[in-house]
């Protein structure tokens, strides 16, 4: 191996380098994932393959009546609804491993493109799954005109989004109100008071973060938000950061639906149906190949809503 000399002529040391491979791999970072905190999965049931059906069956509603004496009483004949969960999406890896790599059996290389696949199926399901649900939330929880009962909260619309900032000015709303507004309009709806969440982008996080409310409004847990995205509490909300959430240019200006809601509006499931190493028959190795099934379904509308907002 040839290296410069102090006269910049070139001297060769007589002896070969080998190459050396580290035994350690370059950190890997991902985004947040938000689904597993804010959707349940009290319907997965068992699922072993795309296309499968989870049938939800609903309670009726109960008629209540005033009673009149010597008036018949009325016999009603409640209906049962059922909603469908199809197991419709999938997502797949698959992977070449030649006895070659092999060879690098310093690091175990299933194992981590695995954990890999794995971590980047979560993602990609957080980016298919946010950019649908916001069109399902209640008639009542979005809009200019939000409350079932007091019809007044804005909470953006298409044409007209949200301006939010740490603090409030002309045209520009502040966002730790809106944050509030948006648990008025699930109180208006009678859900219940936990498992209440909501998903904004990095900047409406640093705008909570530097409000003039947030020593008081905010509370955290001191738990890491790797992987979850959690930054805290404000008044009865868990809010999770992503940049997963859909954005449309609005105004000139990107607008973002952020969802929100209590943990019974969306329901999802999944499973790894295939997870398998087999020879390539293509190449001296294996391969790894993975597939993965899921669903989701906005059962419960009422128990969601979307603030549609813009960067102040």
């Amino acid at each position: 191996m040839a290296y410069p000399s102090a006269s910049g002529i070139p001297s060769m040391s007589g002896t070969y380098t080998p190459e050396i491979w580290s035994g350690k791999l370059l950190e890997k970072f991902y985004g947040a994932t938000v689904l597993a905190f804010i959707a349940n999965t009290d319907y997965e049931g068992e699922i072993k393959d795309s296309g499968d059906t989870v049938w939800i069956r609903t309670l009726p509603d109960m008629i209540i009546r005033d009673y009149i004496k010597g008036q018949p009483l009325i016999a009603d004949s409640p209906e049962p609804e059922k909603k469908a969960l199809l197991i419709d999406k999938g997502l797949y890896y698959n992977v070449a491993i030649s006895d070659v790599d092999a060879k690098q059996s310093d690091i175990a290389f299933m194992d981590k493109w695995g954990a890999d696949a794995s971590q980047r199926i979560k993602l990609r399901q957080d980016t298919v799954i946010l950019a649908d649900i916001y069109a399902d939330a209640g008639v009542d929880n979005a809009g200019t005109t939000a409350g079932k009962i007091s019809g007044n909260i804005n909470l953006g619309t298409t044409g007209a989004p949200l301006a939010l900032a740490n603090v409030a000015s002309a045209g520009v709303a502040a966002i730790v109100d809106k944050v509030v507004e948006c648990g008025q309009v699930l109180d208006e709806q009678d859900r219940p008071d936990e498992d209440r969440w909501i998903v904004l982008p990095a900047w409406a996080c640093t705008r909570i973060k530097t409000s003039e409310l947030k020593d008081a409004s905010m509370t955290g847990d001191g738990k890491s938000t790797l992987r979850s995205g959690r930054i805290g509490m404000i008044d009865r909300w868990t809010i999770y950061s992503s940049n997963s959430l859909p954005y449309v240019t609005d105004g000139g200006a990107r607008s973002f639906h952020c969802p929100f809601g209590h943990k019974s509006a969306l329901t999802y499931a999944s499973q790894f149906v295939k997870n398998e190493v087999l020879k390539n028959p293509n190449d001296f190795g294996d391969l790894m190949r993975g597939l993965h099934v899921f669903g989701w379904e906005v059962i419960n509308p009422d128990s969601m809503g979307v603030l549609y907002a813009k960067a102040a």
